[in-house]
């Protein structure tokens, strides 16, 4: 790692320790050059994940849109918070973990919907009726009894 003080091209780490969102590493560097001493934090690098919509037309993956999705499922539930935030990290680690360059909407659709139904009966029904686009009535009926059978 290059010094950012005298730009001397070897450092070395003196510390490293994983951040708080558990997706980085801070290390602490030492130039043997200059002695001074500055912080690094390492990423890991994921490709580029393309949604390919209902029209056909591609977006870059967004996280947002899954937050916002849970979220306004999730509205005026009992819900834990912090459990929301497990939930849309289960369902960003199943997305990722497919090591896909490219996923339908529908794909991740069918996994929000099968973590919600883990998460709160109501909100997943709330999910699927805008996501499944339901008709009528009997399809909200037909869907909610799919949920008492099981």
């Amino acid at each position: 790692m290059k010094c950012p003080y005298c730009s001397h091209l070897d450092t070395k780490v003196i510390d490293s320790r994983p951040v708080e969102d558990g997706n980085s590493i801070r290390r602490r560097r030492l130039c043997d050059v200059c002695g001074k001493r500055f912080t690094t934090y390492e990423k890991v690098e994921t490709i580029p994940l393309i949604v390919i919509k209902k029209d056909n037309n591609r977006e870059q993956y967004n996280r947002g849109k899954i937050e916002r999705g849970v979220l306004r499922a999730c509205y005026k539930r009992p819900v834990p918070a912090d459990d929301i935030q497990k939930t849309i990290d289960r369902i960003e680690t199943k997305i990722f973990s497919l090591e896909e360059k490219e996923i339908s909407s529908s794909k991740i659709g069918e996994i929000v919907m099968d973590e919600l139904k883990g998460l709160d009966e109501v909100a997943y029904v709330r999910f699927a009726s805008v996501y499944r686009e339901f008709k009528d009535v009997n399809t909200f009926m037909d869907e909610i009894k799919r949920i008492l059978d099981r």
